[in-house]
Order: C-alpha cells, then structure tokens, then sequence
C-alpha cells in the first residue's frame, strides 16, 4: 500500500509517498481503508522535529522507525475485522483518529474501542477527516479547561482556523456568547458559522477593544500575557491551545512556563493543554456534527501524493478552516 513517510527531519521536501505492508489486523482492532485524512501543526512538529522536545519522542537525529508516520484524522471504510470485534463490520463507513499517527496511508488498523465510530451520514468523508483532533482540541479547551457555562462571554483568538472554526461553533452550541478575531479575508466566514461578534485584528486591537471576557480560547498567540488578560474579567479564564514557536527546545510551549510563574500573582486562571483523542469525546463531537450544531470548514484539499504541499500550506498559517487529504 502507499503511505506517507519521512526518515530525516525537515521541510515538507522530506516527505515521501512509500510502498510498505499493508497493517496487521489484531482480533480487538479494525482494518480501515482511509478515503480522508487531514493535516495538523502537530505534523509538521514531528516533519521538522521541532521544537526539539519532539525529538525526545520521536528520535534525536533522526526518527525512530515508529515514528516516521504522519497524520492523526481520518475517515474511510471498514475493510475487515478482528475475531473480538463485535461492533463494526465490512462495509461501515467510520471516522476517528490515531494519537500514534499514521492516517496519511490508504490503509490503517485501529483498536474497535479506540477513538472511532461511525462516520456522521451527513458528511462527505472529507468533512468527517476534518473533525477529529480539532474538535477534541475545541471541545476540550471550552468545557473541561474553560470550565463553559451558557451564557459566558466567550473570546477565540484565531478564530478562522482548524480549532478556531470549531471552537466557535462548539462555544455557541454550549450557549455562549461568542466573538471570534480574525483578519479581515476571513471576517465573514467567522460570522457565518455563528460569531456573534467578529473582531478584524488588522482594524482594531481586540485588547483594547473595550468588553471583557469571561473565557478567552486563545489559538494564535499573537500577544502577550499581559495584554490578553486584559481583556478578561478578573475570575475569568485563559486557556491557550497553540502560539508562535519561540525558542528551539520548547517552542510554543515556552508560554506555559510564563502562565505556571505568573498565575500564582493573579486572579484570573491560565492553562495550558494538548487535546487526548478518546471515544466518549468523539461522541460528543459526532452528536453535535448529527444535529447541525457543528459544520467542518475546509480551505483545501490535496491527493495524498501532495502531502508535502498540503503542509507547506498549513505551514503558512493563513489556512481558512481545515486542510484535507484524498485518498
């Protein structure tokens, strides 16, 4: 079967589409033929081995042998099952993940009570290779790390991209009210998927904006701590999901160690997390994709022949919603 694979750390250039085996299928797992996948920043880590944390996972100078697959999202079809698998057949349509990467394949196995389960009816299997890890990234930072109760005022910063689309969406399905800052190309579209309030960073500065915030999902990290606890009330919450990569050894990290030193000094709550894939979270997300609450937003789609091109344009940083691959 082709799958993606890289063996040196570096720019997308170091991606190949290789022939291996085909995946064994255990008795507890499933053999799934991917029809979708989709691209995360956590790809492009492991690609370039950056920041060089990633390295104690995944290899020092080059990557572990099982660790040179990539993608964690994926939607396909169930091709066979194991002898204990009595919940999905040949022929289901399923979505999910794998938090030891692998989706950018046409074929991967995955544990029948792992995070997968059947595929929304109502999304292409792009869309439903699209939700995973930036659903569980939205969902998680809202209700378990923002603590979201219906009718909080509710800030995401990046709001245009993979979580921040989902966020937004999630946040209003919960009840609140919702503003989300973006550029002005994208304004719009954050106002159609159910923004209450748009904020146009290249207009206006969203921490002197003047309304404070009970919650703030701050996905760009594009200010400082000060400034963003501005604009929160003074028990209100800050929770960052991602930032600029500063610094080699930790990168966006390097903003945690700032929130732990800081917090004991204030009133508000900082924190910092990275999202656990897990099979009652996907449930929750498939209930809100079944009623509508919740639409996948994708900017583009690649063949999985161009991976690297697909990451190189998430690398950029402007993509609108989710980057998928077909395969």
């Amino acid at each position: 079967m082709k799958a993606i694979r890289y063996y040196r750390y570096g720019p997308p250039d170091v991606l190949q589409l290789a022939d291996v085996e085909m995946p064994a299928v255990g008795d507890d797992e499933l053999l799934v033929r991917v029809r979708a996948a989709s691209v995360n920043p956590l790809d492009w880590h492991f690609m370039r081995g950056a920041p060089y944390l990633v390295r104690m996972l995944a290899g020092l100078s080059r990557p572990r042998a099982s660790a040179v697959r990539l993608g964690a999202d994926m939607a396909g079809s169930v091709e066979a099952v194991g002898g204990n698998v009595t919940g999905f057949r040949p022929g289901d349509d399923v979505f999910g993940g794998l938090e030891n990467r692998g989706t950018l394949a046409e074929y991967i196995s995955i544990r029948h009570d792992g995070p997968v389960l059947a595929k929304p009816a109502g999304l292409t299997f792009e869309q439903a290779a699209s939700v995973p890890v930036a659903g569980y990234t939205a969902l998680q930072a809202l209700r378990d790390k923002g603590r979201i109760r219906a009718g909080y005022k509710v800030l995401v910063n990046g709001a245009s991209g993979g979580v921040g689309t989902f966020t937004v969406q999630i946040a209003k399905a919960l009840g609140a009210e919702v503003t989300g800052v973006c550029s002005t190309r994208n304004a719009e579209m954050v106002a159609s998927i159910g923004a209450d309030r748009v904020i146009d960073y290249t207009r206006e500065d969203f921490t002197r904006a003047g309304p404070r915030y009970d919650l703030l999902i701050d996905i760009a990290g594009s200010r400082t701590l000060s400034e963003t606890r501005r604009v929160l009330v003074p028990k209100g919450t800050l929770v960052a999901v991602g930032g600029p990569d500063q610094g080699r050894w930790v990168g966006p990290l390097s903003r945690t160690v700032r929130m732990a030193l800081l917090s004991p000094a204030v009133s508000q709550r900082m924190t910092f997390f990275l999202a656990r894939q897990n099979p009652a979270d996907l449930a929750v997300l498939r209930e809100l994709l079944d009623a509508g609450k919740v639409t996948p937003v994708i900017d583009r789609t690649y063949p999985l022949t161009e991976t690297a091109e697909a990451i190189r344009y998430l690398e950029t940083g402007h993509a609108r919603g989710k980057v998928v691959i077909t395969v």
